[in-house]
């Protein structure tokens, strides 16, 4: 196979198929090399690195890597009401994440709060959705499929 020199990557390849690797952006490439694999493996496996009781209350906001002025420090967002249980348990946390990774991945962990309603949303619709001016709008489809079927859902729409 033949070497070229002209192509526009940033080193030089053999004629065929680039690597992955070699057709992403410079900035992108760092960011996957530093966060995108812990933080993926964290979200991913939350529930089973912390336990049941601390997953209900707390979960991982993102993850900043190590570089020569700070350690790695995840931020992890608390209900309100529960920092004391999270900040008595960030040592065990560190040791989990640290073991799950097999190496030291993690020195400190940052707690945020956070407000947590326990109201359920419930979709607000209108009492009566389709009203005249939906009715004329729907009239003017000329597609007459996406006119009966617009019709017939919006009979469910008034039941509710």
């Amino acid at each position: 196979m033949k070497l070229k020199s002209y192509s526009k990557q940033r080193l030089r390849s053999v004629q065929g198929l680039r690597s992955f690797k070699d057709t992403l952006p410079v900035k992108v490439r760092g960011i996957i090399k530093k966060k995108g694999r812990i933080y993926s493996e964290l979200l991913d496996n939350w529930r089973s690195i912390v336990g049941d009781d601390l997953f209900k209350i707390c979960y991982p906001k993102s993850f900043k890597s190590e570089n020569r002025f700070r350690g790695s420090l995840l931020e992890i967002m608390v209900k309100r009401g529960h920092e004391v249980d999270m900040e008595y348990s960030k040592k065990q946390v560190v040791d989990r994440v640290n073991n799950f990774f097999n190496q030291n991945v993690l020195k400190s962990i940052k707690l945020i709060t956070f407000e947590d309603n326990n109201e359920k949303f419930e979709l607000k619709i209108k009492k009566r959705a389709t009203n005249s001016e939906y009715t004329k709008k729907i009239s003017s489809i000329k597609n007459d499929k996406i006119k009966n079927s617009l019709l017939e859902m919006s009979k469910y729409f008034k039941k509710i």
